[in-house]
């Protein structure tokens, strides 16, 4: 084990934390959003930068949910599947959250630590390397409340991780105020996309199908046997884990590209800027917009809109109409939305006049969201880059 800095400790989980121990979460079951009840944080409800995803919050209705809400100081890990190690700090402004069954909660002990810095430090390339440990090939392996309270955190005298915390907090503050900017801005056009297209749609729209609105382009993976098919920076190729990663509404590349070698050798087909991708498997219903060209693997049909339709109309049909979509898949080991399925589903076809005022509404309005996530992703970039080196003391505050 590495020597420590002086004034720096090396601490267990459990010995920061009031009572020591983990608590397991309430298995319930969700019930559809709702303000007036608390909200059920599930594993799929953190991100991976540990941030609360809200785009499909469910809440719970259960006798002794009270025993099970978060508090300050009290962070949850995910305990099981792939998704483990995931971490929340509790926020505050997150409003009221009862943690599920799947998620250990630990109440930090704040005269002990700062609770913030604990938070950033489920950030860093130890505390990933130190989840990883416990896989096994390409699966995560579970990791149960003892073993998490006997994790070790080295951290610095709490005046420095004061300080730590402090630079942080700017970085975050405006990646999170970026966020909620543009879903602001997501719900402008969303309620525009309903009143135009769903409430007036009898005089707004006629019948057709989802082939009406674009060309339906599958994806395709070159062959994994083939090292030179893949590099690190060439042809962008997507598969729905990239999306899964992610909450941008706009996708220029994804984890790993393909070489023109891997592209002429298969049947991957290019995607012009504009399209619109849509996982049809594993899972249904993951939605980008393509900022440039791009590829992607099998697990997407996606659509080329046509020109008097427009990436604005078919990227919110798709939004309202994932649950229809995903309930006409079909598939023994795993649901998947066929081509045939996907171009014969039933869609509203917008009339050119109410078309042309719902683009006019949405273009600015794309325009400024990309703006904005692309600074999201330079603050992701100085935060991760400076993270690590704050927090080993590499660089002094």
């Amino acid at each position: 084990m590495e020597e420590l800095k002086e004034g720096w400790r090396r601490v267990r989980l459990k010995d920061i934390t009031k009572g020591g121990k983990g608590d397991y979460g309430i298995g319930a079951s969700a019930v559809e959003f709702d303000k007036k009840l608390p909200t059920y944080l599930r594993i799929s409800d953190i991100n991976d930068d540990g941030t609360l995803n809200k785009t499909s919050l469910k809440s719970v209705n259960e006798k002794d949910y009270k025993k099970y809400i978060l508090k300050d100081g009290d962070i949850v890990f995910a305990r099981t599947g792939n998704s483990t190690g995931r971490a929340y700090l509790y926020n505050k402004e997150d409003g009221e959250l009862v943690y599920a069954g799947f998620l250990i909660k630990f109440s930090l002990d704040q005269l002990k630590v700062n609770e913030k810095y604990i938070g950033l430090y489920t950030l860093t390339s130890k505390y990933k390397n130190w989840i990883n440990s416990f896989s096994t090939g390409s699966t995560r392996g579970n990791i149960n409340a003892q073993t998490y309270g006997e994790m070790l955190i080295e951290i610095p005298p709490r005046n420095l991780q004061d300080k730590i915390v402090k630079i942080f907090n700017s970085i975050l503050e405006k990646i999170e105020l970026n966020r909620k900017i543009n879903q602001n801005l997501e719900e402008i056009c969303q309620n525009y996309f309903v009143e135009i297209f769903i409430k007036n749609s009898n005089k707004n729209c006629s019948i057709g199908q989802i082939s009406d609105l674009g060309n339906i382009v599958s994806g395709a993976t070159p062959s994994k046997k083939n090292q030179k098919y893949y590099t690190n920076f060439g042809i962008p190729w997507i598969t729905p884990k990239d999306l899964s990663k992610i909450s941008n509404k706009f996708i220029s590349r994804g984890n790993l590209d393909i070489t023109e070698l891997g592209f002429k050798n298969s049947s991957v087909r290019l995607l012009p800027k504009g399209s619109v991708l849509f996982s049809s498997r594993a899972p249904i219903g993951y939605i980008a917009i393509c900022s440039n060209d791009v590829t992607t693997n099998q697990g997407f049909k996606s659509i080329v809109p046509f020109k008097n339709i427009g990436t604005e109309f078919v990227y919110y049909f798709l939004k309202n109409n994932v649950q229809f979509l995903e309930s006409r898949a079909s598939g023994s080991t795993f649901k998947e939305i066929s081509t045939t399925i996907m171009a014969t589903t039933p869609a509203i076809i917008p009339k050119e006049e109410p078309l042309k005022v719902f683009k006019k509404i949405c273009v600015n309005i794309f325009e400024k969201q990309y703006i904005i996530e692309k600074e999201t992703e330079k603050l992701i970039e100085l935060r991760d880059y400076l993270l690590p080196r704050l927090m080993s003391g590499e660089i002094s505050v």
